[in-house]
C-alpha cells in the first residue's frame, strides 16, 4: 500500500508539473501571432473567443499606432501589467531602444526611434530595466512626406526658406508648431544634415542623420518662432540639405529618439554660407558642375529602369507599377511647382532591380509625356527612389532622403540657385515609351461577371471559394469568395456575388479585403483588421497598399501585379492587372493569358472547354476552381466563416443558380430594367436576379469601367523623339502614332530634307532628316557648280576629239 501511495503521489506531482507547463506555454510572452496547444495568441482570438487569458497582456495594442520614420513620437499601450512604477523600455528591431513611463491611469508611453526604413517595425517593451522583453507590437514607420502637416513643424512660405540668399530673397523667416504636442513649457529648435558616406554602391555605403547645431535654445513654447537667417558658422554651412527638430529643452542638445516635431526636409539655403550670400549663380554653378562630375564616375541606372507610359491614360491605368505622384497631382489641381507645363506625374511603384532607382513619368494637358529634351518640366529619373526600397537602411535605398541627395539638391544646384539646367538634363533625361508594354486586365464584378485577360466573358454564380488567378512566375495567388445575394424581401437570392478577395505573391504579406457581417468594407492584414484612419499608404512586406477616402482599395506587387478592389451594391469589384511577363503563366478563372481565346476555360487537368460553352458547362468550370482548406489564404474569424466556409463545402454543391433569367413583360421590374441598362445584359441580368435596381446600376458602371480600362491599356505605337535641326526648329512635341512634326529654318536658312515627318505604324518616322544650310552657301555651291560645269564642258569637250583621234591611228595602223 505504501507503494502504491508513493506512486499516486508521484503521478499526482507529475500531473501538477505537467500542468504548470503547459500552463507556461500556453502563454503569449513571446508568441503573439501563434496558435497553441490549449488557445490562441492570434488576432483573430479575440472575434473566436479562443484566446490565452495573457493575450491583451503580452500582445500590445498602441495608439496611435504610425509615425514618421524620423521618430520622435509619442504612443500610447493599453496593459493591465504596467502600474505607475513601471519604467518602461522600448526596444524595437531588437536593438533601437527609447525610454517611456507609465502614467497616473496606468497607460504606458513610449517613443519612436530614428529609423532608416518604412514599414510595420516589430517592437518590444520591458519593465524590468531592459533585462526581459516579452511584450511585443507593431509600429508602421511612414515616409517622412507622407505624413499629415499636423504632426510636422511647418516652414512659413517654404519658397523662401530654400531660396533664401538668393536673388531678392532675404529679411526674417518663421516657423510654426502645434504647441500641444510638446507637453513643455520651453524647446529647442536645433539643425540637422543628412549625409551618405563611404563608397557608393558598396558594403560601406552608408546613411547618416546628423545633428548639427542648436538654432535656438529655451524659447517659450508658443508655436512660433521668427528670427532672421545669419550664415552658420565653421564647417557646418557645408551642409546644404537638412531638417529642423523642436525638442523639450530638458533634453540635451542632440539627443537621439526623444518627444521631437520635425520640418519638412529641404534645402538648408537660409543657413548658407557668405560665399553663397555673396554670388548664389557662381556657388551653385560650382556644385553643379561637381555633382555632374561625380555623376560620371557613378554607374548608368536609366538602362535599368522601366520605361514611361505613352498616354496620361495609360500612366493612371497601370496602377499596379505607377502611382500618382502627389508633387504634381491632376486630382489636386495640377500644381506642378517643379514640372512648368505638366498636369499630372506619376512615379514607377518598385525601385529598379541593381541601383534601387526610381522613374518619373509627366504629361501635359493632352495626355502626352513631357520629354526634358523640350522641356525642363519633363519627365525625370532618379538615382534615388523617392519611395526607397526594400530592404532600405543603406544609400540609395533611404526612403525619401537618398532622392533628395542625389536627385533633389542637385535641381537647385543647377535648375534652381543657377542657369545650368542643360546639364541636369543631360544627367536625368526622359525616358521615352517605345519600350513600354501596359498590362492585360481581368475584371469580376456584379452577380459575379468575369472578364478574362484575353478577353472573353462568363457568368459563374457559384456558392464558395475559388481561385482566381494564379502564377507559378511569382507564387502569385488572388482567391476570390462569394456569398447568395438577397433579395428586397431578405430572402436569398437565385445568385451571388464577391464578398471577399485575398491575395499574396512569394512569401509576401496576405492582404484581404472583405464585407463584415454588418457589410463594412474591412482590409485585413496578416488576418489582422488594417485600421486607415491614420494613413492611406502603407510599405508593407513584398507589396505596397493604398486606400482611398472612398475605398477603393489598390495592392501593388513587387512584379508589377496590381490588385483593385471597390465596394459597389454590395459586392465587389475586383481588378487585376498582369504586366507582359506574366504571358503563359496564368491559371484559374481568369483563364490563361496568352492572346488565345481558344484556352480561356482550361480545367486543373488542362483539358478545356470550347469558347462558346453552355453557361451550365462554366459552371462546373468555376466548381473545378474551388480551392481548399490547406491553400486558402481567407482569414475564418467569426462562427459564420468557419462553419459555411472552413468546415463546409469549398463549392457548395447543394446551391444551384438562374442560368436564364426570364424577361416577363407583365414584370414591372422590366420597363425600369430596360430604361437603367438598355443592351446591357450583365446589367440587366442582375437586376433580375437580385430585383435591385441599385446591383443593376453598380454592375452597369463596373462594366463601363473595364471597358474604359481596357481601352486605355490599349499598345500605343511611339517613333522617339525627332530633334529639332540646327539652326531651325520644330513644330509639335508628341511622337505617337499619326503625329506630324514639322520642321521650319531660321532666317536666312534654308531646309533641306523632309520638311515634315509623320510617326508610321512600323514605329518609324516617315522622310529624312531635315538639315537647315545657309542660303547664301547654296547660292555659291551653285554658282561654283556652274562654272565647274562649264569647265567640264570644255575638257569633255578635248577629251571625246583626241578619242576620236586615237581611234583613227589605231584603224590606220591595225
Amino acid at each position: 500500500m505504501k507503494f502504491i501511495g508513493i506512486i499516486v503521489s508521484f503521478f499526482i506531482l507529475f500531473t501538477l508539473t505537467a500542468l504548470r507547463n503547459a500552463g507556461a506555454q500556453d502563454s503569449c510572452s513571446h508568441q503573439c501571432g501563434e496558435l497553441l496547444s490549449t488557445c490562441s495568441c492570434q488576432v483573430t482570438c479575440q472575434s473566436l473567443g479562443n484566446c490565452c487569458p495573457d493575450y491583451k497582456e503580452f500582445c500590445l495594442q498602441i495608439s496611435p499606432y504610425s509615425g514618421s520614420l524620423m521618430g520622435g513620437k509619442g504612443f500610447l499601450i493599453e496593459n493591465t501589467a504596467f502600474n505607475t512604477s513601471s519604467v518602461l523600455t522600448c526596444r524595437f528591431k531588437q536593438e533601437i531602444k527609447t525610454s517611456g513611463y507609465t502614467a497616473e491611469d496606468g497607460k504606458g508611453h513610449c517613443i519612436s526611434p530614428l529609423l532608416y526604413e518604412t514599414g510595420f517595425i516589430p517592437f518590444e517593451v520591458s519593465i524590468d530595466g531592459g533585462r526581459t522583453f516579452p511584450y511585443s507590437g507593431t509600429w508602421l514607420s511612414v515616409h517622412h512626406s507622407k505624413v499629415s502637416d499636423e504632426e510636422k513643424c511647418t516652414l512659413v512660405n517654404e519658397t523662401k526658406w530654400q531660396y533664401y540668399g538668393t536673388s531678392n530673397t532675404y529679411g526674417n523667416l518663421t516657423l510654426t508648431w502645434t504647441h500641444q504636442a510638446l507637453a513643455e513649457t520651453h524647446v529647442n529648435i536645433e539643425v540637422w544634415g543628412y549625409h551618405e558616406t563611404g563608397d557608393s554602391y558598396s558594403e560601406n555605403w552608408l546613411a547618416e542623420w546628423k545633428y548639427l547645431y542648436t538654432l535656438a535654445r529655451e524659447i517659450p513654447n508658443t508655436g512660433k518662432f521668427t528670427f532672421t537667417p545669419i550664415p552658420a558658422e565653421g564647417n557646418y554651412s557645408t551642409w546644404d540639405f537638412g531638417i529642423l527638430r523642436i525638442t523639450p529643452s530638458s533634453y540635451s542638445d542632440g539627443q537621439s529618439n526623444i518627444p521631437s516635431l520635425w520640418s519638412n526636409e529641404h534645402a538648408l539655403a537660409w543657413h548658407l554660407g557668405k560665399d553663397f550670400r555673396d554670388d548664389p549663380n557662381s556657388w551653385a554653378t560650382a556644385k553643379c558642375m561637381e555633382w555632374d562630375r561625380k555623376e560620371d564616375k557613378l554607374p548608368n541606372f536609366k538602362e535599368e529602369i522601366i520605361d514611361c507610359p505613352c498616354t496620361l491614360a495609360q500612366a493612371r491605368a497601370d496602377t499596379g507599377r505607377f502611382h500618382t505622384d502627389y508633387g504634381c497631382n491632376i486630382e489636386k489641381g495640377s500644381v506642378c511647382t517643379y514640372h512648368p507645363g505638366a498636369v499630372h506625374c506619376v512615379r514607377a511603384i518598385q525601385a529598379s532591380p541593381q541601383y534601387a532607382a526610381g522613374q518619373q513619368c509627366c504629361y501635359d494637358s493632352t495626355g502626352t509625356q513631357i520629354l526634358t529634351h523640350d522641356s525642363t518640366g519633363g519627365s525625370t529619373p532618379d538615382r534615388g527612389h523617392d519611395w526607397g526600397s526594400p530592404p532600405f537602411l543603406k544609400p540609395p535605398r533611404i526612403p525619401g532622403f537618398s532622392h533628395w541627395l542625389y536627385d533633389v539638391i542637385s535641381f537647385y544646384y543647377c535648375c534652381l540657385w543657377s542657369d545650368n539646367c542643360q546639364f541636369y538634363m543631360k544627367r536625368r533625361p526622359s525616358s521615352d515609351c517605345r519600350t513600354y508594354r501596359p498590362p492585360r486586365a481581368a475584371s469580376a464584378f456584379g452577380d459575379p461577371h468575369f472578364f478574362t485577360f484575353d478577353g472573353l466573358n462568363f457568368t459563374f454564380n457559384g456558392l464558395g471559394e475559388y481561385l482566381l488567378v494564379e502564377s507559378d512566375l511569382t507564387s502569385l495567388r488572388v482567391q476570390g469568395r462569394t456569398q447568395q445575394g438577397r433579395l428586397p424581401n431578405g430572402t436569398g437570392a437565385q445568385g451571388t456575388g464577391l464578398s471577399a478577395v485575398a491575395m499574396q505573391e512569394n512569401n509576401s504579406d496576405v492582404i484581404e479585403v472583405r464585407y463584415s457581417e454588418d457589410l463594412n468594407l474591412e482590409v485585413l492584414l496578416n488576418q489582422k483588421v488594417l485600421n486607415f484612419s491614420e494613413q492611406t499608404w502603407m510599405d508593407l512586406k513584398g507589396l505596397f497598399l493604398h486606400s482611398t477616402p472612398d475605398q477603393n482599395i489598390t495592392v501593388m506587387f513587387s512584379s508589377g501585379c496590381g490588385v483593385e478592389i471597390r465596394g459597389n451594391g454590395g459586392f465587389l469589384t475586383l481588378t487585376v492587372l498582369l504586366p507582359e511577363k506574366f504571358t503563359n503563366h496564368t491559371q484559374g478563372l481568369f483563364g490563361v493569358m496568352n492572346g488565345n481565346t481558344e484556352d480561356e476555360y482550361t480545367f486543373r487537368n488542362k483539358t478545356t472547354l470550347p469558347v462558346h460553352a453552355s453557361p451550365q458547362q462554366l459552371f462546373e468550370f468555376g466548381a473545378n476552381w474551388a480551392i481548399e482548406n490547406g491553400t486558402s489564404l481567407f482569414t475564418y474569424d467569426t462562427e459564420f466563416l468557419l462553419n459555411n466556409f472552413f468546415y463546409g463545402e469549398k463549392h457548395s454543391a447543394s446551391f444551384l443558380p438562374v442560368f436564364f433569367p426570364s424577361e416577363d413583360p407583365a414584370d414591372p421590374l422590366v420597363e425600369e430594367m430596360v430604361s437603367l441598362c438598355g443592351s446591357d445584359p450583365f446589367c440587366r441580368f442582375d437586376v433580375l436576379t437580385t430585383r435591385s435596381l441599385q446591383v443593376g446600376n453598380s454592375t452597369r458602371l463596373s462594366h463601363q469601367n473595364h471597358k474604359l480600362l481596357v481601352e486605355h491599356l490599349e499598345p500605343v505605337i511611339s517613333c522617339g523623339w525627332l530633334d529639332h535641326p540646327i539652326n531651325g526648329t520644330k513644330n509639335g512635341t508628341n511622337y505617337l502614332l499619326g503625329s506630324t512634326i514639322i520642321f521650319l529654318c531660321s532666317q536666312g536658312y534654308e531646309l533641306t530634307g523632309s520638311k515634315e515627318r509623320t510617326c508610321q505604324a512600323s514605329g518609324a518616322w516617315s522622310g529624312d532628316t531635315p538639315s537647315c544650310i545657309q542660303k547664301i552657301a547654296i547660292e555659291q555651291l551653285i554658282l561654283l557648280g556652274c562654272v565647274f560645269g562649264i569647265v567640264g564642258v570644255a575638257v569633255l569637250a578635248r577629251l571625246t576629239f583626241l578619242c576620236r583621234k586615237e581611234r583613227m591611228l589605231y584603224s590606220k595602223w591595225g
